[in-house]
């Protein structure tokens, strides 16, 4: 009786393995990616290892094949994740961060997001000072996520009042507190240095011949710039992709003539009226920039919803605007690759509203075929 049982329990566990087996076969690529992923420890270990996506129909369309980074994947919901994580790291390793202990940074969203998932998993307090022209939606988000939020008027940096000079004052009324200073931290770079860019190249298995991303503290494209220069040995070619009311385009296409600062765009955390230190050691990398003008950000919100299903905020729209331009710059049979910083889930209430995009002068921009999206009034 004994044996019979035995016998039963092996034959059993055979089919067991042999139905998990074909369980697997069917998703191969999956299983190889857990088994590489395993078990991080704690939040901070899911930040990166994003997927590249390829953008069919602008692939299909230009010819070349165009992939966006999707940093939307990450636990806080953008790319700033990883700057976040960097700048906190170093404060740490330092000796300027212990524990209990207070960081306070001045963004515009996305680093404070990141940042409070961070400092959460890590024990810290978290300060944050934005622009009060920052989507209510994020402003309840940090607050949500326990930061302290100082909304104030957006002035410019050279205004002792701007957001970020203000959190460096916070950060030197306290003890045991950090201004981790996402624009001019180089832990900020090194964060693309060591994670995004190798990701690229990697997953690319080395086949990426463009590069292009707008700049808001310049730890982005200089990082994932400096380190696919470096492993191509010069091949990759990276461009700036620019909004309205950035000087970084001009800066750019005239050879370092660093012009005042004019206009707006309705794109949240990229532009910039200065060179950061993050950017400073890399901008002579660029090969060239894009002005990407607010009507094709938002046409490429609307495009990348209906043609590639992905729901997307403006700036990751604006890259992918210009990845469609450097497509068709370098021309047929070469790979170019984006970021897709975030989901549009934080802007939902501006993108899709009649109203707003009426009040912006863009809801022309919206193709006709595509105003079915527009569900809010």
């Amino acid at each position: 009786m004994f044996r019979i049982g035995v016998r039963r329990f092996a034959t059993a566990a055979r089919r067991s393995a042999e139905t998990a087996a074909q369980l697997e076969g069917s998703n191969k690529y999956g299983i190889g990616v857990s088994k590489a992923q395993g078990i991080v420890k704690g939040l901070t270990g899911a930040i990166g290892n994003t997927p590249l996506i390829r953008l069919n129909h602008i692939s299909d369309a230009t010819g070349c094949e165009v992939l966006g980074k999707a940093e939307f994947m990450n636990p806080g919901g953008s790319i700033k994740d990883r700057a976040a994580l960097y700048v906190v790291k170093d404060a740490e390793e330092k000796g300027l961060l212990k524990p209990g202990g207070t960081v306070i940074e001045g963004t515009a969203g996305n680093t404070g997001i990141g940042l409070a998932h961070v400092c959460r998993s890590k024990g810290y307090n978290l300060v944050i000072y934005m622009p009060n022209t920052q989507s209510q939606g994020k402003i309840d988000l940090l607050r949500l996520l326990g930061a302290e939020v100082y909304p104030v008027p957006a002035v410019p940096f050279d205004n002792p009042e701007n957001y970020n000079h203000q959190a460096k004052r916070h950060a030197e009324r306290l003890d045991n507190a950090v201004w981790t200073n996402q624009f001019d931290n180089i832990a900020n770079r090194k964060a693309h240095i060591e994670t995004t860019g190798p990701e690229i190249w990697y997953q690319t298995k080395g086949k990426v011949d463009a590069f292009t991303c707008a700049t808001g503290t310049g730890g982005t494209l200089a990082g994932v710039t400096r380190y696919l220069k470096t492993a191509s040995d010069g091949k990759v070619k990276c461009f700036l992709a620019d909004p309205p009311g950035s000087v970084l385009h001009s800066y750019i296409s005239s050879g370092g003539k660093l012009v005042e600062r004019a206009g707006s765009s309705i794109t949240e955390g990229i532009g910039q009226g200065r060179v950061t230190d993050n950017l400073q050691p890399d901008v002579d990398l660029l090969d060239g920039s894009l002005h990407i003008s607010d009507e094709r950000s938002i046409e490429m919100v609307y495009r990348c919803l209906d043609e590639e299903g992905l729901y997307l905020g403006a700036s990751s729209c604006l890259n992918v605007a210009a990845a469609e331009e450097v497509a068709k710059k370098v021309g047929k049979g070469n790979t170019v690759v984006t970021v897709l910083c975030d989901g549009a889930y934080r802007y939902a209430d501006r993108l899709f509203s009649k109203k707003w995009l009426s009040e912006k002068k863009l809801l022309d921009a919206v193709p006709e075929h595509l105003k079915k999206y527009i569900v809010l009034p």
